[in-house]
């Protein structure tokens, strides 16, 4: 980008990034304790009740049948998602790699024992276990993909790039980039 294109961005609101959402996910096949636990984990986090997910295809070799719940998520949006997320890479002690970012402005990390996460304490009925956070941006103007009457594509120009979805998160966040160890 050239320092005028730079310039425009910053001066025109409609190219200011987002959070959209952050949705916490815990999969848990077939086995039913493991999907108990997880809801309890979720709550125990976010204090906000998780929904279960249930299959729609049949494996008979995993031995998943359609309407079998196999994990459960959370979706949170606005004040609470930002403040939630701010603990959560906390979890990651705000490190993060480029292989987490896709082309479309999306993020995802794992938590891989809940007891990282620093606002969180250990409770002996949840089992160590982990989760996967995921981070969805958006700008001003995404909603006509998603309305009711005359939805339309975003245009090239206005989705959102990696790199400007590193740089929001480095900013916003004060996430430092690099290789995992």
């Amino acid at each position: 980008m050239t320092e005028q294109q730079t310039k425009e961005n910053k001066a025109n609101p409609m190219r200011k990034l987002k959070i959209d959402k952050v949705t916490l996910n815990i999969g848990a096949g077939k086995d039913q304790a493991v999907l108990d636990k997880g809801l309890k984990l979720i709550e125990h986090i976010t204090g906000t009740k998780a929904v279960q997910t249930v299959t729609q295809k049949r494996i008979p070799d995993w031995g998943i049948r359609p309407g079998l719940p196999i994990g459960c998520k959370l979706t949170l949006r606005g004040k609470k998602a930002i403040e939630l997320l701010n603990i959560l890479l906390g979890g990651i002690e705000h490190r993060m790699n480029e292989k987490q970012f896709d082309d479309k402005g999306n993020v995802s990390f794992g938590i891989k024992e809940y007891i990282d996460i620093p606002d969180v304490k250990y409770s002996p009925d949840i089992p160590l276990m982990g989760l996967s956070v995921c981070i969805s941006l958006k700008r001003a103007g995404f909603r006509i993909k998603e309305r009711r009457i005359t939805k339309r594509k975003i245009g090239k120009k206005h989705m959102i790039t990696k790199e400007e979805a590193i740089s929001f998160i480095k900013s916003k966040f004060n996430v430092k980039m690099g290789e995992d160890e």
